[in-house]
């Protein structure tokens, strides 16, 4: 893998350098952090500053807590012994004595009334006192006299002094990441400073000859440089100072020099790019010149060609520049070695038992990190794998969690039951509505208007077709699926094929939107497309979408129509997965035209020719569609704010929409 090549230069003549043997992620983990053994420096912090620090050292209490023979509810202070034999039928009278009085005890033959005192939850009981009666037991009978009726037993409702923290006692220990009750208890413990470890600076170099800052022109052959902010933010919610340094240009020399300054500046050192085995990635030789290289190359997919390294006695991450590998690489080696730099095991992701709806196969010999959507289903969580390109970095904004397959395996079958790492709160899960079949962009709209409407529930989208989606939902691996399925025979939309599917009589069919399908055309439509007759004009390129998609399904039934053979058509076996993926095809001068909403070429400023007004619908699990979270969601495809929103969008017709069908 190149992770980057200067745009217009011709390849350098130079050796590539070749994989060292490639470690499994446990044994380079091993090696690395065996390497660098935490010699961390510490500093004192104010308790009141010191959240998510680590202690550096045992922490002993300095004070009691409480200090102090404390009321444990508002009441009066007694003396238990006085109230023996105080009932019901024998009420007993208490006399009401100042707060500094010392009252004698009572001797044989005396009249005077026992005393007490007014007491308010938290506050000091005279020393006299060894017990507490709660006020809604205690009958006033004048400004000086109370009655009660309830005999009291020495030290009730008394917090007694080191109740809950004794003085000289182990309160935390070294190596703890202190939460905010933690800070509670080392106040009350008698602490207002405390020795904790010093966060590690991480310096971060990215490199390459293409790179541009956030904000410059975007031009071909330009990347905006993300990865060392990614990078940045992971070293922050680690327990890091992150340091990002000034971007290095594809040169050994220069990449030399900065390495060389980084680690002498620095804890930890990461550099971006040049980790793999093209002319270009120049990291390997510079950290060989400097230092020590322990491990290039883990069996991992993505973030097989990191590199682990010692400088002078600095730990150095060559990280991969594909972005989902630099992720992995980050998350499986960055975050455990800030976490034994401060002394402290690496906090581990919460992890949750899913079924897999469908088979996923994988490269035997590379522990493989899948990412995945969410959903519960009945009683079954179903993992459904997206997208698995490590360039891909937005597939970790839409993942809920991360499967990991075994670098002995080749796969996982359909119907596995599997452990995923999370990436959200495990409660967001079962507020899930997960949403397959055909892709439309109103789902997009929907998904907006259900988090406005009702925080916390949300849609997680995948698509596979009409078709997919129908035999998805038969199987119990999602809530609804949006389908467009024509039945050539009878020109009707959705029903024929869901009766094929044994699917009428345990699901709900509504319509969403009545929407236009037509060929997209670049703006101007350069080339007169009039019709799917021009499709087999020789100078017209065409992109066209997966078998089972429901636009597809239109496209084969509209050429029967015309006797028009798919061979015919430049691009006919050319296929994308969504409507958008087709108008940016068209955009980007990648193919001429291709059949898509309206909406779609719309979002891109392309042009439109109406082929065909059809059905959208939406058909729901029986169980979920008369369940809160259906009912909810329900309540919102027929309000008038999603209906607004949808017609915001080119091409779609709400006045079906909400209609069970």
């Amino acid at each position: 893998m190149h992770d980057h090549h200067p745009p217009g230069q011709p390849a350098a003549k130079t050796d590539r350098k070749r994989y060292l043997k490639k470690k499994s992620l446990e044994d380079a983990l091993d090696i690395f952090l065996g390497a660098v053994p935490p010699s961390p420096k510490t500093e004192r912090v104010p308790v009141e500053k010191a959240l998510h620090r680590t202690t550096a050292e045992p922490i002993f209490a300095l004070l009691s807590a409480p200090h102090y023979h404390g009321a444990a509810m508002d009441g009066i202070a007694v003396r238990a012994e006085d109230t023996f034999g105080a009932s019901e039928f024998a009420p007993l009278t208490l006399k009401r004595v100042a707060k500094d009085a010392r009252p004698r005890r009572k001797r044989n033959g005396a009249a005077t009334p026992p005393p007490f005192q007014y007491v308010d939850t938290g506050h000091p009981i005279p020393t006299w006192a060894n017990a507490v009666v709660m006020i809604e037991r205690v009958f006033k009978k004048n400004d000086a006299e109370i009655e009660i009726r309830d005999s009291a037993t020495p030290w009730q409702h008394v917090r007694l002094v080191g109740e809950d923290i004794v003085a000289t006692e182990p309160l935390l220990p070294r190596g703890h990441k202190l939460r905010p009750y933690d800070l509670g208890a080392l106040l009350a413990a008698g602490h207002t400073t405390i020795p904790v470890i010093t966060p590690p600076t991480v310096g971060i170099i990215p490199t390459g000859s293409e790179l541009i800052e956030p904000g410059d022109p975007a031009e071909p052959g330009r990347i905006i440089e993300f990865n060392s902010r990614v990078a940045g933010a992971f070293v922050e919610e680690w327990g890091g100072v992150p340091k990002r340094l000034p971007r290095v240009v594809d040169d050994l020399k220069t990449i030399t020099r900065a390495l060389a300054k980084a680690v002498k500046r620095h804890d930890i050192v990461i550099i971006i790019a040049g980790s793999s085995a093209g002319e270009h990635d120049f990291t390997l030789r510079a950290l060989e010149s400097l230092g020590d290289v322990l491990v290039h190359g883990i069996d991992v997919m993505p973030g097989k060609p990191a590199i682990l390294a010692v400088l002078d006695g600095t730990p150095v991450i060559g990280l991969p520049g594909y972005p989902v590998s630099a992720v992995v690489i980050c998350q499986q080696v960055l975050r455990k070695l800030i976490a034994h730099s401060l002394g402290r095991p690496a906090e581990e992701p919460a992890r949750i038992r899913a079924v897999l709806p469908r088979k996923v196969p994988s490269r035997l010999g590379l522990e493989e990190f899948v990412r995945v959507n969410l959903g519960q289903v009945g009683d079954t969580i179903v993992a459904n794998p997206i997208g698995r390109g490590a360039g891909v970095i937005t597939t970790m904004v839409k993942a809920d969690g991360v499967l990991r397959i075994p670098s002995l395996d080749e796969g996982l079958n359909a119907g596995t039951e599997v452990q995923v790492e999370l990436l959200r709160p495990a409660e967001e899960i079962a507020n899930t509505v997960l949403f397959t079949g055909s892709n439309d962009l109103t789902i997009g709209v929907l998904d907006d208007q259900l988090r406005a409407q009702h925080p916390g529930l949300k849609i997680s989208a995948s698509n596979i077709g009409s078709l997919g989606g129908l035999v998805a939902l038969r199987r119990g691996e999602a809530h609804m699926v949006g389908t467009h399925l024509l039945d050539p025979a009878s020109g009707v939309y959705n029903l024929p094929d869901l009766k094929k599917q044994r699917l009428l009589a345990k699901s709900v069919v509504m319509n969403l939107v009545i929407r236009e399908q037509g060929l997209i055309v670049p703006k101007g439509n350069p080339k007169k497309i009039k019709n799917l007759r021009d499709l087999t004009r020789k100078d017209i390129t065409f992109i066209n979408r997966q078998p089972g998609a429901g636009t597809r399904v239109l496209l084969d039934y509209k050429l029967g129509k015309l006797r028009i053979k798919p061979e015919r058509i430049q691009g006919y076996e050319r296929e994308e997965t969504t409507h958008m993926a087709v108008a940016v095809a068209i955009a980007s001068g990648l193919m001429d035209t291709g059949l898509g909403v309206k909406s779609a070429a719309k979002a891109l400023g392309l042009d439109f020719v109406p082929i065909e007004r059809e059905e959208y619908d939406l058909v729901f699990q029986k169980d979920f569609f008369n369940g809160d979270t259906g009912q909810r969601l329900v309540d919102v495809i027929r309000s008038d704010s999603f209906k607004r929103a949808v017609e915001q969008l080119d091409g779609y017709d709400t006045t079906q929409t909400g209609r069970i069908k």
